[in-house]
């Protein structure tokens, strides 16, 4: 199954489903030449804001829209009205992001989502999701669909490379491998490249630790908790700017708790990216998995202060 099939089967089902885009029919080939949910399918054009703000309109009479977008442009431009119409008034409008993150890679700093994360789980009652690939995805949507808060995913049809447990609950991260060097806290399209890294560093005879974090609001804190306790270091993994991410959303679980530990941030940083085609873009900020690991092993070879 694929994200148009799963979509098209909920839709099928409960009338409740609304399907809409600004424009971005990528995964929705098919849809409108369906005779049982075309009546549901609306193409706004490029206007995301006009296309949240009838999306809030049809959620207010009992509707469940599935929104999509370029993710720069839904989260970014649109942002006041998700904010304002569907934030607000907490309505169930899904927001899909298309090429978040390095899958924008052969854009510029215009189209690059890489505060998506930051801007949206800072709207009170909004929920947030990055699946690590296709299956994960697919594992996740109709829990995510379900639910009557708003929410954001990060839409991700890359193939997987690991098998993904399908006891997935909205909160709660995939625990892939606990580790006591090393634990990787990853979410979205560096999954894989995180899964490489961390067979390379295990080759090394390291015990390293890798956690999908696939919800990332609400957020799984006790993997967090755990991970840094029983970790030597923790890297928070993402292509994103620092600020705001998982390494902020780790921060905050940490404060919260009292807690302290070593916990390493692999993000932008402050910085947009350097576009090109993805393989290029990777190796250039240091996102494949040799580079990761070249990169976490510096950190168990250097001493740190823990604070």
């Amino acid at each position: 199954m694929n994200y148009e099939q799963l979509i098209t089967e909920m839709a099928e089902r409960d009338e409740r489903f609304v399907i809409m885009t600004a424009e971005n029919r990528a995964l929705l080939r098919n849809i409108p030449k369906n005779d049982k949910i075309s009546n549901r399918f609306f193409d706004t054009g490029i206007t995301e804001q006009t296309m949240i703000g009838t999306a809030a309109g049809l959620a207010l009479r009992g509707r469940t829209p599935i929104v999509h977008a370029l993710a720069a442009f839904l989260t970014m431009r649109a942002f006041e009205f998700i904010r304002t119409d569907v934030g607000i008034a907490n309505l169930p409008v899904k927001l899909t992001g298309f090429i978040p993150g390095f899958l924008s890679d052969g854009n510029g700093a215009t189209h690059q989502a890489i505060e998506d994360i930051s801007i949206l789980r800072g709207i009170p009652g909004m929920e947030v999701f990055a699946p690590a690939d296709e299956e994960d995805m697919l594992i996740m949507l109709p829990q995510i669909w379900n639910s009557k808060a708003p929410s954001y995913v990060r839409a991700n049809i890359a193939k997987p490379v690991v098998s993904h447990s399908k006891d997935f609950t909205i909160g709660k991260a995939e625990v892939i491998a606990k580790g006591s060097d090393i634990t990787f806290l990853v979410y979205g399209m560096l999954f894989p490249h995180v899964v490489e890294a961390k067979s390379i560093l295990e080759k090394q005879g390291l015990s390293v630790g890798l956690v999908n974090m696939r919800s990332l609001k609400p957020v799984d804190e006790q993997v967090i908790l755990d991970s840094v306790a029983n970790s030597e270091v923790v890297i928070a993994v993402e292509d994103h700017f620092k600020i705001g991410g998982l390494y902020t959303i780790i921060a905050e679980v940490l404060l919260k708790h009292q807690k302290t530990g070593n916990v390493r941030s692999f993000s932008l940083g402050e910085k947009w990216f350097k576009p090109g085609r993805l393989t290029d873009v990777l190796n250039y900020e240091g996102f494949t998995g040799t580079k990761l690991s070249e990169r976490a092993l510096a950190l168990l070879e250097t001493p740190v202060i823990k604070s």
